[in-house]
């Protein structure tokens, strides 16, 4: 996509689940390749923001690949500075990348932190990461269910809750608003019937859907997945099977597991998936908004 210079867009930054791809531990097939070939390493799950007009860009997620995403975001924005930082949850993909604003890092001067309530208490009460506020890395911003916040006079984001394994703190997606057009992002839940909120409907609200799309299968794992539960991309396709193919358009799948054979080029997967209408995130792509 050729940007312009007033149009907000999105950068993807990341496609991984939280332990990205290769895997730590895995020796498979899987992950042998992308040991062999740093081609076909990719970041953990991250979007990027960016205001051309206002010069700014935000990122929703702090990975532990946060030095390749933020020289990523350079080199698509052009633009130095980051502005902010909007967390999920407290699974290690997703904000163990907050350590980088530290003093032994890039020393970043109260660097705004939006999250709810419990992922704050939980940045506030444990180290290494209530350091980054006591010196004042990070700039705790608290965010409530549903309640929009405005970055400037074009663009909005509001947090939505999500049922996921919330064991250090609450999750949610987001909702991204432009003048022209939205976007949600929910790398992470449990499963689309577990939430209060219809996933087929949201999808014909908006303009595109980062969805999360972690395994391709059932039994992709050598363990009990129910323990792990995620929507599986076989079920999601299934559920948005109905949707118009203007709104099957719209759906991105994110976050993929080391196993999940969306992250292999030219897979069986990526072609099926392509097929039904549907769309595969990549790292460095741009979505206008």
């Amino acid at each position: 996509m050729k940007k312009n210079k007033e149009t907000p867009f999105v950068v993807v930054l990341g496609i991984a689940q939280d332990g990205g791809y290769p895997q730590a531990g895995c020796n498979e097939d899987c992950c042998e390749n992308a040991y062999s070939d740093p081609l076909k390493r990719k970041n953990v799950s991250c979007l990027a923001l960016v205001d051309p007009k206002s010069n700014k860009q935000w990122i929703f997620d702090a990975t532990p690949d946060i030095k390749f995403q933020l020289n990523l975001l350079k080199k698509k924005s052009g633009i130095n500075a980051l502005n902010g930082v909007f967390l999920t949850h407290a699974h290690i993909g997703h904000y163990t990348g907050l350590v980088n604003f530290g003093n032994e890092v890039m020393g970043s001067n109260n660097m705004p932190v939006y999250c709810m309530k419990k992922m704050q208490n939980f940045i506030r009460s444990y180290a290494p990461w209530n350091q980054l506020v006591k010196n004042k890395n990070i700039d705790l911003k608290l965010l409530e269910n549903g309640s929009s916040i405005k970055l400037d006079q074009s663009l909005s984001i509001t947090p939505i809750l999500v049922p996921h394994r919330d064991e250090y703190s609450e999750t949610v997606g987001y909702k991204i608003v432009s003048k022209n057009k939205s976007l949600v992002f929910i790398p992470d839940i449990d499963k689309w019937d577990k939430w209060n909120i219809s996933i087929t409907e949201l999808i014909k609200q908006v303009d595109y859907a980062f969805l999360d799309a972690t395994f391709y299968k059932n039994g992709e794992l050598k363990r009990d997945m129910s323990k792990i539960p995620h929507p599986l991309v076989e079920e999601s396709m299934a559920l948005f099977s109905e949707l118009s193919k203007k709104d099957k358009k719209k759906i991105y799948f994110i976050h993929f597991n080391h196993t999940n054979p969306l992250l292999r080029e030219e897979s069986k997967a990526q072609k099926e998936v392509v097929k039904k209408g549907f769309n595969f995130s990549k790292e460095g792509e741009i979505i206008a908004l």
